[in-house]
C-alpha cells in the first residue's frame, strides 16, 4: 500500500466510514510525506469538517499539526466550522490566522460573517470595517454575506445600507434581503422588494421562493401564494425541488388552506423529515388535530424518521385532544430513540401532560430538564393553575425569579390564572402591578381577562366592571364573558343582563353568546325575554353550534358531535346512556334544571 500512488490513498478517503478507517489513512499520509502537502491536507481536512459523522475534533488535532498553513487552508477551518454546532471557533480561528500574519481574502469573511450572526456576537460593524480597509467591500460575495448577516443579525438598518451602496445587484442579494426582511417580521417589505425584483427581471431561484413564500404565510395572503406557486409551476422545476414544496405546504397550512397543502404534499414525489413535519405543523395550526395525528403515523409507516419539531407538533396535538396514550407513547419513542430533549420538547411534553390531566407526570419531565428558561417554567406555572394548585404554582413562580429567569406576558397569565383559581385576589392585584411596574411587560387584553375573572370569582363585581372601563385598549369578548360568567355564579343579574347584551352586541353571529344570556334570563325566570333572544336569533340566521368532544380508547380518537350519529358504535352508545339514566332515576337521582340553558330549538 505504501507503494501507492496519492490519486489510490484520495481514492481510499472517499470510501473512508469510520474513524479508525479515517486515522490509518492520514497514517499512510504521514509515512508517504504528505502531510504537509496543502493539497492534501486539505482533502482530508474537508473530509472531517463535512462529510457526516463530522469529525471537528479530528480536524482540528491535524490543523494543529500543519508547519506553515496557507489561506485556503485556514478558510477551510473557518467554513466548517461556520457551518457545524460550534460556530464560536470560526471566530477563534480567523483570529489565529490574523495573528499568524495570513491575510483573509474573499472566501474568508463570508465564513466568518455567517458564523458572527449565528453567534450572534457583537463586533460585525468592527468586522465590516475590516473588510473596507482590506477593499474587500466591492466584491460581490462578501457584499452579498455582509447583507445576510446584518439582516439575520436583526440589524435592518445596516442591511439596508449594505443593500443600496450595491450598484448592481444579483439574485443572491435581493434574496438576502427579502430573506432578513421576512426574518426580522417585517414580511410586507421583503415581499416588495421580491415585487420590485420581478420587476427589475432579476432571476429568481428555489432559495427566493423559499423566502418569499415564507414572507406570505406571515402576512396571510393566499392569493399573492397562489400566484406565485402558479409562476413557479410555469418555471417547470416546482415539483422536483423539496424545499420549495416544503414551502408552499407551509405557506398554504399558515393561510388555513390545509387541503391546498396536502395536496401539494401529495405531488411531491421527493418528501423529508421537513415536509412532513411542515404539514403536521399546518394541521395543529388550523385546529386539526386529529388530521395531525394521521399524517404523523402515516409518516411513520413510511420510515421517514421524526425530527424535534415532528414531535413538538404532535405533542400539541395530543395536548389539545387529550390523547394521553399517544402522547405516553411519543414520549418513549423519544427515550427509545435517545433524542434529545431540548427546551422545546420538554415544554411541549410538560404542557401535553398538563393538558391531558397527568400534573406529576408533566412536574418529572420539568424536573428532568437540565437546563430551563423561561418557557419550561411558564409551562409547568400554567399547568398547576389549571389544575387548581395555586400555592405550588405561585411557589413555582417564586423559584424561577430566584433562578435569575425573567418572566414573560404568557408567565403572568399563568400567575393570575392561579390567583383566580385560588381565590387570592391580593396577590393578584400585586402582581398585575408588578407586570409593568417591576417587568416592563405591558398588560395585554389576555392579562386584563385573567384580572376580571379574578375579580368577578371573588365577587369584586363592580370592581371588574370599573377595570374594563378603565382598559387602554378594547374590550374583548373573552373579557366580557368572564364578567358574564361572574354575574351567573353571583347571581347578579341586572349586571348580567347588561353585560350579555352587550355580548351579542360585540359577536351577533356567535350562537353561544346567544345561549348563555338565555340561560341567564331562564334561571331568573324571565321567561318571556328568554323567548324574545330565540326570535332574535332565529331572525338573524345564527344557527347553534354543535357540542363537540374527544376521548381517546385504547390508543384512537374518538369523536362525539351533539345528536350525531355517525360513530360505528352509536347504536350501542345510546343504548348504554339509556340504561344509565333509567339506573339513576332507579337510585333517586333528580337532575337539577335551573342551570340548564334554555333549549334555542324550542318552539
Amino acid at each position: 500500500m505504501l507503494a501507492a500512488s496519492p490519486n489510490q490513498y484520495l481514492s481510499l478517503l472517499q470510501k473512508c466510514k469510520t474513524m479508525a478507517h479515517l486515522k490509518q489513512i492520514h497514517c499512510l499520509f504521514i509515512i508517504t510525506g504528505l502531510s504537509q502537502d496543502t493539497f492534501f491536507m486539505t482533502k482530508i481536512l474537508h473530509f472531517c469538517m463535512f462529510v457526516r459523522p463530522r469529525y471537528l475534533d479530528y480536524a482540528s488535532l491535524i490543523f494543529d499539526r500543519i508547519d506553515a498553513p496557507d489561506t485556503f487552508i485556514w478558510n477551510t477551518m473557518i467554513r466548517g466550522f461556520s457551518i457545524s454546532p460550534q460556530p464560536e471557533k470560526s471566530i477563534v480561528y480567523f483570529a489565529r490566522m490574523r495573528r499568524n500574519g495570513v491575510i483573509p481574502d474573499s472566501h474568508s469573511y463570508p465564513f466568518l460573517l455567517k458564523a458572527l450572526y449565528k453567534t450572534k456576537e457583537e463586533n460585525l460593524n468592527q468586522i465590516h470595517g475590516q473588510i473596507v480597509k482590506s477593499g474587500l467591500d466591492f466584491n460581490t460575495f462578501v457584499r452579498n454575506s455582509l447583507v445576510s448577516a446584518y439582516a439575520n443579525g436583526g440589524d435592518l438598518v445596516s442591511a439596508w445600507q449594505v443593500f443600496g451602496g450595491i450598484g448592481e445587484r444579483d439574485t443572491v442579494a435581493w434574496t438576502a434581503m427579502i430573506d432578513g426582511c421576512v426574518r426580522n417580521n417585517r414580511a410586507e417589505e421583503g415581499l416588495n422588494l421580491f415585487m420590485e425584483m420581478r420587476m427589475l427581471g432579476v432571476e429568481i431561484d428555489e432559495v427566493t421562493i423559499v423566502s418569499v413564500l415564507c414572507g406570505v404565510g406571515m402576512v396571510g395572503d393566499v392569493w399573492l401564494g397562489r400566484w406565485i406557486h402558479g409562476f413557479y409551476v410555469l418555471c417547470g422545476r416546482v415539483i422536483w425541488d423539496v424545499f420549495v414544496g416544503g414551502a408552499l405546504v407551509d405557506m398554504y397550512a399558515k393561510c388555513g388552506y390545509c387541503d391546498d397543502a396536502r395536496k401539494v404534499f401529495d405531488e411531491m414525489p421527493l418528501k423529508n423529515a421537513i415536509s412532513w413535519s411542515v404539514l403536521i405543523a399546518g394541521y395543529v395550526q388550523s385546529s386539526r388535530f386529529k388530521d395531525a395525528l394521521v399524517v404523523f403515523q402515516d409518516m411513520l409507516l413510511e420510515e421517514v424518521v421524526p425530527n424535534q419539531p415532528t414531535f413538538t407538533s404532535v405533542l400539541t396535538a395530543c395536548a389539545q385532544l387529550g390523547a394521553i396514550d399517544q402522547g405516553r407513547w411519543v414520549h418513549m419513542y423519544m427515550d427509545k430513540n435517545k433524542l434529545e430533549m431540548n427546551l422545546m420538547l420538554g415544554t411541549a411534553l410538560i404542557d401535553m401532560y398538563s393538558k391531558c390531566g397527568c400534573i406529576d407526570e408533566a412536574f418529572m419531565v420539568f424536573q428532568s430538564l437540565h437546563r430551563k428558561d423561561v418557557y419550561p417554567w411558564t409551562a409547568m406555572i400554567n399547568g398547576l393553575a389549571m389544575h387548581g394548585h395555586a400555592l405550588r404554582s405561585l411557589d413555582l413562580f417564586s423559584r424561577m425569579l430566584r433562578d435569575g429567569v425573567h418572566p414573560n406576558a404568557v408567565t403572568f397569565i399563568g400567575v393570575l390564572s392561579a390567583c383566580s383559581h385560588g381565590g387570592l385576589v391580593d396577590h393578584g392585584r400585586m402582581h398585575f402591578d408588578y407586570m409593568s411596574q417591576v417587568y416592563g411587560i405591558k398588560p395585554s387584553v389576555e392579562h386584563y381577562g385573567c384580572m376580571v375573572d379574578l375579580l368577578g370569582r371573588a365577587g369584586h363585581l363592580e370592581e371588574a366592571w370599573d377595570l374594563i372601563e378603565n382598559m387602554p385598549m378594547e374590550p374583548s369578548a373573552g373579557v366580557w364573558g368572564a364578567l358574564f360568567g361572574a354575574c351567573m355564579i353571583h347571581k347578579d343579574f341586572k349586571l348580567g343582563d347588561r353585560v350579555g347584551k352587550h355580548l351579542i352586541k360585540l359577536q351577533p353571529h356567535h350562537s353561544g353568546r346567544y345561549a348563555l344570556l338565555a340561560n341567564m334570563y331562564s334561571i331568573s325566570q324571565k321567561w318571556e325575554e328568554a323567548a324574545h333572544i330565540r326570535k332574535l336569533m332565529k331572525g338573524k340566521g345564527v344557527e347553534k353550534t354543535p357540542g363537540c368532544s374527544w376521548i381517546e380508547i385504547d390508543g384512537a380518537i374518538h369523536e362525539f358531535i351533539a345528536l350525531d350519529k355517525s360513530h360505528s358504535k352509536s347504536n350501542d352508545i345510546y343504548l348504554m346512556l339509556d340504561g344509565i339514566t333509567i339506573q339513576l332515576k332507579a337510585a333517586g337521582y333528580a337532575p337539577d334544571a335551573a342551570p340548564l340553558l334554555f333549549d334555542m330549538d324550542s318552539g
